[in-house]
């Protein structure tokens, strides 16, 4: 199946989620995902605003105000990163999805311990499907952050042996879902509809 007809067929079987199915799922990967020593180590970590019934990680830095929580948002066809911690100002950015205020300081991604990486599907070899756009490959591609770990998140049920790739795609890190690491880690103690848009 051809990339676009996959993004479809997977966003219509997450939109298909009822609402605690998403959250108990999503709570379950924010544990896979605390109990690794990267995440312990990690004091400087990318994350992202759910949309579309993505996984949610707000337990995350909720629960984890002692990090440093940088976010993304959409200029033109980049990401420009901000930090923020929960309580300051968010706003609905061009694609829809919650943003953190321009005003907030700005965040170097380079300077990141971890990026968590929100797709539609990740595969059993780390590569992502994400939502068309290319704003993460972009980002991604920077050499700045190629030694930067990587996790993909994704619900199970989006997590086929094999991808769809081109090219210019590159692999994931790790890949945690709500039934553990799909690809772990690298020293890791873990066991384990297609409209574009900014993901």
């Amino acid at each position: 199946m051809e990339k676009a007809a996959l993004r479809r067929t997977l966003l219509h079987q997450r939109r298909s989620l009822p609402a605690e199915a998403v959250r108990a799922r999503s709570e379950r990967i924010c544990q896979h995902l605390a109990a690794t020593p990267t995440f312990a180590q990690a004091q400087a970590i990318l994350a992202y605003f759910s949309t579309r019934q993505e996984p949610d990680l707000s337990p995350l830095f909720e629960c984890h105000p002692d990090r440093n929580w940088g976010f993304p948002r959409c200029v033109g066809d980049r990401l420009y990163w901000h930090w923020w911690q929960p309580g300051d100002a968010c706003q609905v950015g061009a694609y829809g999805i919650c943003e953190p205020h321009p005003d907030l300081p700005a965040c170097d991604p380079s300077a990141a311990d971890l990026i968590l990486v929100p797709a539609v599907a990740c595969d059993a070899r780390g590569y992502r499907l994400g939502y068309g756009g290319g704003f993460y490959d972009r980002c991604l591609s920077s050499p700045a952050l190629a030694a930067i770990p990587t996790v993909g998140i994704a619900f199970d049920f989006a997590c086929p042996q094999v991808l769809p790739t081109d090219p210019w795609d590159r692999p994931l890190s790790g890949v945690c879902t709500e039934a553990g690491w799909r690809v772990p880690l690298a020293g890791s103690q873990a066991a384990g509809g297609g409209d574009r848009s900014a993901r």
